[in-house]
Protein backbone atom coordinates (compact mmCIF):
# COMPACT_ATOMS: atom_id res chain seq x y z
CA UNK A 1 0.00 0.00 0.00
CA UNK A 2 1.18 3.56 -0.73
CA UNK A 3 0.67 6.70 1.36
CA UNK A 4 -3.10 7.27 1.77
CA UNK A 5 -2.79 10.75 3.29
CA UNK A 6 -3.59 12.49 -0.04
CA UNK A 7 -6.77 10.41 -0.29
CA UNK A 8 -7.92 11.43 3.19
CA UNK A 9 -7.20 15.05 2.39
CA UNK A 10 -9.18 14.83 -0.85
CA UNK A 11 -12.28 13.71 1.07
CA UNK A 12 -12.04 16.34 3.80
CA UNK A 13 -14.28 18.79 1.94
CA UNK A 14 -17.17 16.33 1.59
CA UNK A 15 -20.11 17.11 3.85
CA UNK A 16 -20.47 13.40 4.68
CA UNK A 17 -16.74 12.69 4.99
CA UNK A 18 -17.32 11.20 8.46
CA UNK A 19 -19.10 8.31 6.74
CA UNK A 20 -15.98 7.30 4.80
CA UNK A 21 -13.41 5.07 6.45
CA UNK A 22 -9.78 6.07 5.71
CA UNK A 23 -9.31 4.94 2.10
CA UNK A 24 -6.36 2.92 0.86
CA UNK A 25 -4.29 3.18 -2.31
CA UNK A 26 -2.57 0.14 -3.80
CA UNK A 27 0.74 0.26 -5.62
CA UNK A 28 -1.04 -0.13 -8.96
CA UNK A 29 -3.24 2.95 -8.42
CA UNK A 30 -6.47 1.38 -7.11
CA UNK A 31 -8.13 3.41 -4.33
CA UNK A 32 -10.52 1.52 -2.03
CA UNK A 33 -13.11 3.17 0.20
CA UNK A 34 -15.80 1.91 2.58
CA UNK A 35 -18.93 4.03 3.07
CA UNK A 36 -21.27 3.80 6.03
CA UNK A 37 -24.67 4.52 4.45
CA UNK A 38 -26.79 3.72 7.51
CA UNK A 39 -30.01 5.77 7.46
CA UNK A 40 -29.49 7.24 3.98
CA UNK A 41 -32.08 6.90 1.25
CA UNK A 42 -31.00 5.30 -2.01
CA UNK A 43 -30.58 8.66 -3.78
CA UNK A 44 -28.36 10.01 -1.01
CA UNK A 45 -26.30 6.81 -1.05
CA UNK A 46 -25.66 7.12 -4.77
CA UNK A 47 -24.81 10.81 -4.46
CA UNK A 48 -22.30 10.13 -1.68
CA UNK A 49 -20.65 7.33 -3.62
CA UNK A 50 -20.38 9.52 -6.74
CA UNK A 51 -18.80 12.34 -4.71
CA UNK A 52 -16.27 9.98 -3.13
CA UNK A 53 -15.36 8.52 -6.51
CA UNK A 54 -14.87 11.95 -8.04
CA UNK A 55 -12.75 13.19 -5.13
CA UNK A 56 -10.50 10.14 -5.16
CA UNK A 57 -10.09 10.05 -8.94
CA UNK A 58 -8.82 13.64 -8.75
CA UNK A 59 -5.85 12.52 -6.63
CA UNK A 60 -2.67 12.07 -8.69
CA UNK A 61 -1.76 8.42 -9.15
CA UNK A 62 -5.31 7.09 -8.75
CA UNK A 63 -6.47 5.25 -11.85
CA UNK A 64 -9.44 3.34 -10.40
CA UNK A 65 -11.77 3.68 -7.40
CA UNK A 66 -13.54 0.77 -5.69
CA UNK A 67 -16.31 1.58 -3.23
CA UNK A 68 -18.13 -0.73 -0.81
CA UNK A 69 -21.27 0.41 0.98
CA UNK A 70 -22.13 -0.91 4.42
CA UNK A 71 -25.05 -0.21 6.74
CA UNK A 72 -26.11 -1.27 10.19
CA UNK A 73 -29.23 -3.37 10.05
CA UNK A 74 -32.17 -1.28 11.26
CA UNK A 75 -33.94 -2.68 14.27
CA UNK A 76 -37.56 -3.10 13.29
CA UNK A 77 -40.44 -4.16 15.50
CA UNK A 78 -43.37 -6.07 14.04
CA UNK A 79 -46.82 -5.63 15.51
CA UNK A 80 -49.13 -8.44 14.43
CA UNK A 81 -52.80 -7.49 14.34
CA UNK A 82 -54.92 -10.63 14.47
CA UNK A 83 -58.38 -11.96 15.12
CA UNK A 84 -59.92 -15.37 15.44
CA UNK A 85 -62.52 -14.67 12.76
CA UNK A 86 -63.26 -12.28 9.92
CA UNK A 87 -65.65 -9.36 9.92
CA UNK A 88 -64.51 -7.78 13.18
CA UNK A 89 -62.80 -4.73 11.65
CA UNK A 90 -59.21 -5.94 11.97
CA UNK A 91 -58.02 -4.29 8.75
CA UNK A 92 -59.60 -0.96 9.64
CA UNK A 93 -57.94 -1.11 13.03
CA UNK A 94 -54.57 -1.99 11.44
CA UNK A 95 -54.64 0.93 9.02
CA UNK A 96 -55.62 3.43 11.67
CA UNK A 97 -53.15 2.02 14.20
CA UNK A 98 -50.31 2.48 11.69
CA UNK A 99 -51.33 6.08 11.03
CA UNK A 100 -51.84 6.84 14.73
CA UNK A 101 -48.41 5.42 15.59
CA UNK A 102 -46.86 7.61 12.93
CA UNK A 103 -48.59 10.63 14.43
CA UNK A 104 -46.96 9.69 17.73
CA UNK A 105 -43.52 9.87 16.11
CA UNK A 106 -42.88 6.28 15.05
CA UNK A 107 -41.60 5.54 11.54
CA UNK A 108 -44.39 3.15 10.73
CA UNK A 109 -45.04 0.85 7.78
CA UNK A 110 -48.03 -1.35 7.00
CA UNK A 111 -48.16 -4.87 5.56
CA UNK A 112 -51.47 -6.23 4.34
CA UNK A 113 -50.86 -9.91 5.06
CA UNK A 114 -54.48 -10.86 4.45
CA UNK A 115 -53.42 -12.63 1.26
CA UNK A 116 -56.88 -13.84 0.29
CA UNK A 117 -58.82 -10.68 1.13
CA UNK A 118 -56.50 -7.66 0.90
CA UNK A 119 -58.35 -4.45 1.75
CA UNK A 120 -55.57 -2.06 2.73
CA UNK A 121 -55.20 -0.51 -0.76
CA UNK A 122 -58.79 0.77 -0.44
CA UNK A 123 -58.41 1.82 3.21
CA UNK A 124 -55.14 3.66 2.54
CA UNK A 125 -56.18 5.24 -0.79
CA UNK A 126 -53.47 3.27 -2.62
CA UNK A 127 -55.56 1.36 -5.17
CA UNK A 128 -53.77 1.04 -8.51
CA UNK A 129 -50.38 1.86 -6.95
CA UNK A 130 -48.03 -0.97 -7.94
CA UNK A 131 -44.77 -1.39 -6.01
CA UNK A 132 -41.44 -1.40 -7.81
CA UNK A 133 -38.64 -3.87 -7.11
CA UNK A 134 -34.91 -3.40 -6.64
CA UNK A 135 -32.35 -6.20 -6.22
CA UNK A 136 -35.21 -8.71 -5.88
CA UNK A 137 -36.78 -6.71 -3.05
CA UNK A 138 -40.13 -4.95 -3.23
CA UNK A 139 -40.11 -1.21 -2.61
CA UNK A 140 -43.06 -0.17 -0.42
CA UNK A 141 -45.59 2.28 -1.83
CA UNK A 142 -45.77 5.57 0.06
CA UNK A 143 -49.32 6.59 0.94
CA UNK A 144 -50.82 10.02 1.37
CA UNK A 145 -50.66 9.53 5.13
CA UNK A 146 -46.88 9.14 5.34
CA UNK A 147 -47.13 5.40 5.99
CA UNK A 148 -45.45 3.17 3.37
CA UNK A 149 -47.34 -0.04 2.68
CA UNK A 150 -47.37 -3.28 0.74
CA UNK A 151 -50.33 -5.50 -0.05
CA UNK A 152 -51.03 -8.44 -2.30
CA UNK A 153 -53.90 -6.27 -3.51
CA UNK A 154 -51.29 -4.06 -5.20
CA UNK A 155 -49.81 -7.00 -7.10
CA UNK A 156 -52.88 -8.75 -8.50
CA UNK A 157 -56.07 -7.54 -10.17
CA UNK A 158 -58.81 -6.63 -7.64
CA UNK A 159 -61.25 -9.19 -9.05
CA UNK A 160 -58.72 -12.04 -9.27
CA UNK A 161 -59.13 -14.89 -6.77
CA UNK A 162 -55.94 -16.18 -5.17
CA UNK A 163 -56.40 -19.95 -5.02
CA UNK A 164 -53.14 -20.54 -3.20
CA UNK A 165 -52.23 -23.25 -0.76
CA UNK A 166 -50.53 -22.43 2.54
CA UNK A 167 -46.87 -22.52 1.39
CA UNK A 168 -47.55 -20.15 -1.52
CA UNK A 169 -49.42 -17.71 0.70
CA UNK A 170 -46.68 -17.87 3.33
CA UNK A 171 -44.05 -17.21 0.67
CA UNK A 172 -45.94 -14.18 -0.58
CA UNK A 173 -46.17 -12.82 2.96
CA UNK A 174 -42.43 -13.27 3.37
CA UNK A 175 -41.79 -11.08 0.32
CA UNK A 176 -43.98 -8.32 1.76
CA UNK A 177 -42.37 -8.37 5.21
CA UNK A 178 -38.82 -8.71 3.83
CA UNK A 179 -39.22 -5.78 1.47
CA UNK A 180 -36.94 -2.74 1.58
CA UNK A 181 -38.42 -0.99 4.63
CA UNK A 182 -35.38 1.26 4.86
CA UNK A 183 -36.50 3.87 7.39
CA UNK A 184 -39.32 2.00 9.10
CA UNK A 185 -38.89 1.16 12.78
CA UNK A 186 -42.39 -0.20 13.44
CA UNK A 187 -44.18 -2.50 10.99
CA UNK A 188 -47.89 -3.15 11.52
CA UNK A 189 -48.85 -6.50 9.96
CA UNK A 190 -52.56 -6.99 9.21
CA UNK A 191 -52.91 -10.77 9.43
CA UNK A 192 -55.68 -12.82 7.85
CA UNK A 193 -58.30 -14.06 10.31
CA UNK A 194 -57.84 -17.42 11.97
CA UNK A 195 -54.88 -19.47 13.19
CA UNK A 196 -53.56 -21.22 10.09
CA UNK A 197 -50.41 -21.56 7.98
CA UNK A 198 -49.94 -17.87 7.22
CA UNK A 199 -50.08 -16.85 10.87
CA UNK A 200 -47.76 -19.66 11.95
CA UNK A 201 -45.22 -18.92 9.21
CA UNK A 202 -45.14 -15.23 10.08
CA UNK A 203 -44.66 -15.92 13.79
CA UNK A 204 -41.91 -18.47 13.21
CA UNK A 205 -39.95 -16.54 10.61
CA UNK A 206 -40.45 -12.90 11.55
CA UNK A 207 -41.05 -13.04 15.30
CA UNK A 208 -43.39 -10.13 16.13
CA UNK A 209 -42.56 -7.89 19.07
CA UNK A 210 -46.18 -8.20 20.10
CA UNK A 211 -49.73 -8.91 18.98
CA UNK A 212 -52.90 -6.84 19.05
CA UNK A 213 -56.12 -8.85 18.99
CA UNK A 214 -59.35 -7.37 17.62
CA UNK A 215 -62.82 -8.59 18.54
CA UNK A 216 -66.39 -7.39 18.63
CA UNK A 217 -68.17 -7.57 22.01
CA UNK A 218 -70.39 -10.61 21.43
CA UNK A 219 -69.56 -14.03 22.87
CA UNK A 220 -69.06 -15.82 19.53
CA UNK A 221 -66.38 -13.37 18.43
CA UNK A 222 -64.67 -13.54 21.81
CA UNK A 223 -64.44 -17.34 21.62
CA UNK A 224 -62.50 -17.00 18.36
CA UNK A 225 -60.41 -14.13 19.74
CA UNK A 226 -59.38 -16.39 22.62
CA UNK A 227 -58.06 -18.92 20.08
CA UNK A 228 -55.94 -16.24 18.42
CA UNK A 229 -54.61 -15.18 21.82
CA UNK A 230 -53.73 -18.79 22.61
CA UNK A 231 -51.81 -19.11 19.33
CA UNK A 232 -49.59 -16.14 20.16
CA UNK A 233 -49.17 -17.22 23.77
CA UNK A 234 -48.12 -20.70 22.67
CA UNK A 235 -45.55 -19.18 20.30
CA UNK A 236 -44.20 -16.89 23.03
CA UNK A 237 -45.33 -13.67 21.34
CA UNK A 238 -46.40 -11.04 23.88
CA UNK A 239 -50.04 -9.97 23.72
CA UNK A 240 -50.02 -6.18 23.69
CA UNK A 241 -53.75 -6.11 24.28
CA UNK A 242 -57.30 -6.64 23.12
CA UNK A 243 -59.39 -4.08 21.21
CA UNK A 244 -63.17 -4.08 21.31
CA UNK A 245 -64.43 -2.93 17.92
CA UNK A 246 -67.98 -1.94 16.93
CA UNK A 247 -68.64 -1.16 20.59
CA UNK A 248 -71.89 0.76 20.80
CA UNK A 249 -73.84 2.76 18.25
CA UNK A 250 -74.88 6.38 18.77
CA UNK A 251 -77.90 7.38 16.69
CA UNK A 252 -76.93 10.48 14.69
CA UNK A 253 -80.51 11.77 14.92
CA UNK A 254 -81.59 11.28 18.53
CA UNK A 255 -78.27 10.55 20.25
CA UNK A 256 -79.54 7.33 21.81
CA UNK A 257 -76.84 4.71 22.43
CA UNK A 258 -77.54 1.08 21.55
CA UNK A 259 -75.32 -2.00 21.67
CA UNK A 260 -76.21 -4.33 18.78
CA UNK A 261 -73.19 -6.54 19.48
CA UNK A 262 -73.33 -6.38 23.25
CA UNK A 263 -71.26 -4.28 25.63
CA UNK A 264 -68.01 -4.73 27.50
CA UNK A 265 -67.42 -8.33 26.43
CA UNK A 266 -63.86 -7.75 25.22
CA UNK A 267 -62.87 -5.85 28.34
CA UNK A 268 -64.24 -8.65 30.52
CA UNK A 269 -62.44 -11.26 28.41
CA UNK A 270 -59.16 -9.33 28.67
CA UNK A 271 -59.54 -9.28 32.45
CA UNK A 272 -60.29 -13.00 32.50
CA UNK A 273 -57.22 -13.80 30.42
CA UNK A 274 -54.97 -11.37 32.26
CA UNK A 275 -54.06 -9.28 29.22
CA UNK A 276 -54.29 -5.49 28.68
CA UNK A 277 -57.49 -3.96 27.37
CA UNK A 278 -56.50 -1.35 24.79
CA UNK A 279 -59.85 0.36 24.28
CA UNK A 280 -63.07 0.52 22.31
CA UNK A 281 -63.85 1.72 18.81
CA UNK A 282 -67.53 2.61 18.35
CA UNK A 283 -69.82 1.36 15.60
CA UNK A 284 -69.79 4.71 13.86
CA UNK A 285 -71.06 5.38 10.36
CA UNK A 286 -68.49 8.17 10.03
CA UNK A 287 -65.68 5.62 10.48
CA UNK A 288 -67.27 3.32 7.89
CA UNK A 289 -67.74 6.09 5.33
CA UNK A 290 -64.24 7.47 5.83
CA UNK A 291 -62.70 4.01 5.54
CA UNK A 292 -64.57 3.18 2.33
CA UNK A 293 -63.41 6.52 0.91
CA UNK A 294 -59.75 5.89 1.73
CA UNK A 295 -59.73 8.57 4.42
CA UNK A 296 -58.59 6.79 7.61
CA UNK A 297 -60.17 8.49 10.64
CA UNK A 298 -56.89 8.39 12.57
CA UNK A 299 -55.44 10.92 10.13
CA UNK A 300 -58.05 13.51 11.06
CA UNK A 301 -58.58 15.86 13.96
CA UNK A 302 -62.19 15.06 14.81
CA UNK A 303 -63.72 12.73 17.39
CA UNK A 304 -63.41 9.70 15.10
CA UNK A 305 -59.60 9.82 15.44
CA UNK A 306 -59.59 9.78 19.25
CA UNK A 307 -60.09 6.06 19.95
CA UNK A 308 -57.35 5.06 17.51
CA UNK A 309 -54.89 7.54 19.01
CA UNK A 310 -55.62 6.27 22.52
CA UNK A 311 -55.09 2.67 21.40
CA UNK A 312 -51.83 3.62 19.65
CA UNK A 313 -50.56 5.33 22.81
CA UNK A 314 -51.18 2.16 24.83
CA UNK A 315 -49.54 -0.03 22.16
CA UNK A 316 -46.47 2.24 22.06
CA UNK A 317 -46.22 2.14 25.84
CA UNK A 318 -46.55 -1.66 25.88
CA UNK A 319 -43.69 -1.99 23.40
CA UNK A 320 -41.35 -0.27 25.85
CA UNK A 321 -41.64 -3.13 28.34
Amino acid sequence: MTDSAPLVAALAALSEARRVAPPRLSADGVASAILDVTGLESGAREALESAVRAALLAVPGVREVRVVQTAEKAERRLIAVGSGKGGVGKSTLSANLAIALRRLGHRTGLVDADIYGPSQPRLMAAEGERPMAHDKQLLPVMTRWGVPMLSMGQLVAPEKALAWRGPMASGALGQLVDARWEHVDTLVVDLPPGTGDVQLSMIQKHRPAGAVIVSTPQDLALIDAARAIDLFNTAGVPILGLVENMAGYVCPHCGEVSDPFGQGGAEAEAARLGIPFLGRVPLDIAIRRASDAGEPPAAGEDAAAAPFLRIAEKVAEALKH
